[in-house]
């Protein structure tokens, strides 16, 4: 069992960092978004000359018992295939971490089939998928818990090679049925305007998976009633723990413990931001760390992140997952730290400053 000690970022240096900002050799915010995601990255590494060291991306898989009830499109056994596809370099992960020189790890969290002999697959496997919330928790405390630490320890052993800077993406069939609950919920927001197409639903199948989360949620708030919730924190950890993946709650607790390292934290799509949103009800700090990659095309993904004030860097259609909104946009952060340790200043580059 892990609690994190999450601090929001000293702010004391951002005086300074905005000093050197604007005295670059250019008109004042004339780089726009590069100019506040610098002074970000500056806040979080605590420094006027930031760096970017051996990125890191995890892409964790997991299986959903409430893709049982026929609210994806795509079958479940889509999941062990593509993690396979991923060891054989051939996803869109894949090519995004090779252009972009990212660490690719692929980690079984939780899914519904043995790959322990498949080589280039970490075996973390918590269970064989999830049970399904319809009827039950997702997930036991015991289970929670132990995915929680094993996203930490991923974390601690990229950060032991260098890592300051972490991606995360998933797989797992059906997980944009507990993205849309928690979106709902902790963003107290009506769930049928949180619950979209998915893999590729058409409009009778959003509103079958509609249902089904809606009674889901009937039942969960049943089973609330009867647990034992000192504050909002852990009904918070309750409401992850019944409808969340083995992958997504991995996902929170290596994006909990990348924030407590003060690592730079880079957050994908509608899955990883619901992973974020979570992971904000229980830290709230959390989000000084985070870098919103990109917004997808998933019903509701642009308000789930303005749930959290996150303004994305990129907007570009994408609806993959896997990391790969998130991962694009990294040359655009490259380029934010570039600007800030790279660009001349009117004093060197002998310009007038004139403003």
């Amino acid at each position: 069992m892990k609690e994190f000690d999450i601090q929001p970022v000293d702010t004391n240096l951002s005086e300074s960092i905005q000093q050197k900002i604007d005295n670059l050799n250019k008109p004042k915010g004339a780089l726009g978004r590069l100019e506040s995601l610098a002074h970000q990255i500056c806040l979080v590494q605590q420094t006027l000359r930031p760096t970017l060291t051996h990125p890191c991306h995890l892409l964790m898989g997991g299986d959903h018992g409430i893709e049982r009830e026929k609210v994806s499109v795509s079958p479940r056994e889509v999941t062990w295939q593509q993690m396979v596809n991923f060891t054989h370099g051939g996803g869109g992960v894949n090519m995004f971490c090779r252009q972009h020189g990212f660490h690719l790890r692929i980690i079984d969290m939780g899914v519904d089939y043995d790959l322990s002999q498949v080589t280039g697959i970490e075996n973390h496997k918590v269970d064989w998928g999830t049970a399904n919330f319809l009827h039950t928790p997702a997930m036991t405390e015991e289970q929670y818990w132990q995915a929680i630490n094993t996203g930490a320890t991923l974390v601690d052993e990229c950060a032991e090679e260098g890592c300051n800077i972490l991606c995360i993406g998933e797989m797992g069939i059906a997980n944009t049925s507990p993205s849309s609950i928690w979106m709902s919920l902790f963003g107290h927001l009506p769930l049928e305007e949180c619950v979209g197409a998915g893999a590729g639903l058409n409009d009778e199948g959003i509103r079958h998976k509609y249902y089904i989360l809606k009674e889901s949620v009937e039942h969960f708030n049943e089973w609330l009633q009867h647990q034992s919730v000192e504050d909002q924190r852990e009904k918070a950890r309750l409401t992850v723990r019944y409808f969340g993946g083995f992958e997504m709650v991995g996902a929170i607790g290596a994006m909990l413990r990348a924030a407590e390292r003060h690592m730079l934290v880079m957050v994908d799509g509608f899955i990883m931001s619901a992973c974020m949103l979570a992971a904000s009800q229980l830290y709230p700090s959390i989000l000084d760390y985070a870098i919103f990659g990109h917004c997808g095309d998933e019903s509701g993904h642009q308000r789930m992140l303005s749930l959290m004030n996150a303004q994305p860097l990129l907007h570009l259609g994408m609806r993959l997952g896997e990391g790969t909104g998130a991962l694009c946009a990294y040359p655009i952060i490259e380029s934010a730290v570039r600007m800030v340790n790279e660009m001349n200043n009117f004093d060197n580059a002998h310009i007038t400053k004139y403003f």
